[in-house]
């Protein structure tokens, strides 16, 4: 069953938040991901639990493949740059 990875970010860094985008990119790539949607236009219809800011959405063949890219050591050392540049809220959805 696929997986996705949902971040929600709000910059604070647009240039530092590069820098990890850059990185962070060819690692989710190396685990089967797959980006989706990257910060595009978005159209809220509810937000009564919260309010989105900047979503990205990447597709991971199953749980295990974007779990295995978020608790890799090489994303870790990468995610001390986002968390520099950002704030977010990150979560695993498994899906179709």
């Amino acid at each position: 069953m696929a997986a996705y990875l949902v971040v929600d970010t709000l910059l604070e860094d647009a240039a530092l938040y590069e820098i990890y985008k850059s990185r962070a990119k060819p690692l989710a790539e190396k685990h089967g991901g797959e980006y989706l949607a990257r910060g595009g236009a978005m159209t809220v219809k509810e937000s009564d639990l919260w309010e989105p800011t900047r979503f990205v959405l990447i597709r991971f063949p199953d749980a295990a493949a974007a779990n295995g890219f978020y608790d890799s050591p090489e994303y870790q050392e990468v995610l001390k740059i986002g968390r520099q540049a950002a704030k977010r809220t990150i979560f695993v959805l498994e899906g179709l």
